[in-house]
Parts: C-alpha cells; sequence; structure tokens
C-alpha cells in the first residue's frame, strides 16, 4: 500500500450514528427543557452524561429556575444564546451569565450551585451539558471558569462560515478561552451561509456529536452514501473518523459541533451526584447530608 493511498484510508469522514430528536421534560423547580443526551434515547456519550435544551419566551417555562442543589464528580457547562442567569453557589462564587457566554464549572468533591433567571420576561435559551470526570479527579476542589460574549473568539472564514470557539482549538488555530479540561473537549457554535461548507479536523478517538440549533445541515460531505441531514433542535451522534464535513442548504443555518476525549471508566450516576461505583454514590449523599459539601 503506498502512503498516498495509507493517507485517505486514515483520513475517513465521521458520519451520522444516531440522530436524537430529544425528549421534553422538566428540571431544577419547573423550568421546561429538551434533553438530548442523559435519556432512554441516549443515555451518555462518554464523557458527555447530559444535553439540556431550554428555550421559551413564557417566564411561567423558566422562571422558578434552578435553585439550590448540589454537584458532585462531573462537569457543567452552561452556555446561553438569550437571556440573563445569576449564579450563586457554596464556595461563594457568584456572577451573571448573559447571552453568548459560558461557564463551566467543575463541581469536583462537591458544591451547591443555583443558576436563576436574571429577567421576569422575554426570552431564555441555552444549554447545559455535564462533562464527566475521571475517577482521579473526582474528589478534587470545585474550580470555574467563566467568560462573558466579548471573551469568545470568532473565527470568520473565507466562505463566511462563522465559528465561536469556547474550547479546544479550530483548524484555523483559534483557541477558545476555556482551557485545561481533561477531556481536551471542542466546543464550537457554528453559523453557515445558505450552500456553504463547513470542514473541520477532529482526534479520531474522541466522541462527538452535532447539535442544530437553526436551519437544517447535512453531515457526511458531498454525494456521498453515507451523508445524511439533520434538522433544527435534532442531535446528531457522530461516528469515528478524522474530520467532519458540514454542508448548509439554502438557508443560513446554525450549530454546536462538540468533541471530547472518552473516560472508558465504569458511571454509576443519582441525581446529581455522578461516581463510578454505588458504594461512592452512596457516600456522596451522605457527605451532602451530613453538610460536607
Amino acid at each position: 500500500m503506498t502512503e498516498q493511498t495509507s493517507d485517505r484510508s486514515t483520513s475517513q469522514l465521521r458520519t451520522v450514528l444516531k440522530i436524537i430528536s430529544g425528549v421534553a421534560t422538566s428540571d431544577g423547580a419547573g423550568v421546561s427543557l429538551t434533553r438530548y443526551i442523559g435519556s432512554a434515547q441516549l443515555d451518555h456519550l462518554d464523557p458527555f452524561l447530559m444535553l439540556d435544551f431550554f428555550e421559551s419566551d413564557n417566564p411561567d417555562d423558566y422562571i422558578a429556575g434552578f435553585p439550590a442543589h448540589p454537584h458532585r464528580g462531573f462537569e457543567t457547562v452552561t452556555y446561553l444564546l438569550a437571556g440573563r442567569m445569576r449564579h450563586e453557589d457554596s464556595t461563594g462564587h457568584g456572577g451573571v451569565i448573559e447571552a453568548g457566554g459560558i461557564q463551566w464549572m467543575s463541581a469536583g468533591r462537591g458544591i451547591i450551585h443555583s443558576e436563576m433567571p436574571e429577567q421576569e420576561h422575554g426570552r431564555l435559551a441555552g444549554f447545559q451539558l455535564w462533562v464527566n470526570l475521571p475517577s482521579r479527579l473526582k474528589m478534587s476542589p470545585p474550580d470555574y471558569r467563566e467568560f462573558p460574549a466579548d471573551d469568545i473568539p470568532e473565527e470568520i472564514r473565507d466562505n463566511g462560515v462563522k465559528i465561536r470557539v469556547i474550547t479546544g482549538t479550530t483548524s484555523g488555530g483559534t483557541r477558545g478561552p476555556v482551557a485545561n479540561v481533561v477531556t481536551r473537549p471542542l466546543y464550537l457554535d457554528i453559523s453557515m451561509p445558505p450552500g456553504s461548507e463547513f470542514i473541520e479536523s477532529l482526534r479520531p478517538d474522541q466522541s462527538a456529536f452535532v447539535f442544530v440549533i437553526d436551519g437544517a445541515i447535512t453531515i457526511g460531505g458531498r454525494e456521498t452514501q453515507n451523508s445524511r441531514t439533520v434538522s433544527s433542535r435534532q442531535l446528531a451522534v457522530l461516528g469515528p473518523g478524522k474530520q467532519v464535513n458540514v454542508l448548509a442548504d439554502d438557508h443560513a443555518c446554525r450549530f454546536l459541533l462538540v468533541a471530547g476525549d472518552p473516560i472508558g471508566e465504569p458511571v454509576s450516576r443519582h441525581g446529581p451526584f455522578v461516581m463510578n461505583t454505588h458504594e461512592e454514590i452512596i457516600q456522596a449523599v451522605h457527605d451532602f447530608n451530613a453538610g460536607s459539601f
């Protein structure tokens, strides 16, 4: 086999393994949302444990927010598309997340955290993603990475594709502000003009998914039998490969591309606690009830 042939065989495109439409549910004190990861449709996608999308301009759907609740053993990522959320926690940290801002919180050994709408009317929309931690870091001290919209770099390609880079580095060299995350995640918010093409390299061993915010996209390249269309408010689980190829149809579109290193460890979860064993979950509940978070 020649080197050129070998290169072609290992530069395979990522294809769509599964399309998830999500499950309508509520969380917190009654916030209406749609769950894409962490449901019967998709239990988890190592290292991703949960992905919720919330959007409403009806205050009744969000005003009760997410009052104080505990976390242990993983990271929570809140990314707002519209609106404002005030957050506070047991370490004394607090602030407001606004549209376009990101909060990447590592709960580690334990934290009590709240996120409440900083508005009584208007549109609130965004995502919460849960990212697992390996066993060696589950009992580490809590940590924050928080950046407003103005601190999120934007890469604009020659064809008009715009990429907001939250974490990771694009093939064009744009690096997101969230750094030193153990699962080496890539988290991109991509807007495409009608008929444009987006190509991005990924580590072949990483888990990856795409969530379409607006419009529709085709994943898998031009004129390939494995390409599939993913519509607005759908999540596509991507198969292995070194590159993802996305085509916009004749309308503008926007989507998230998220990838991360699998941890490959057992997952034991109970509500806001994610550990490796049932015994560790029991200990987490005991510690929380004893007030040791």
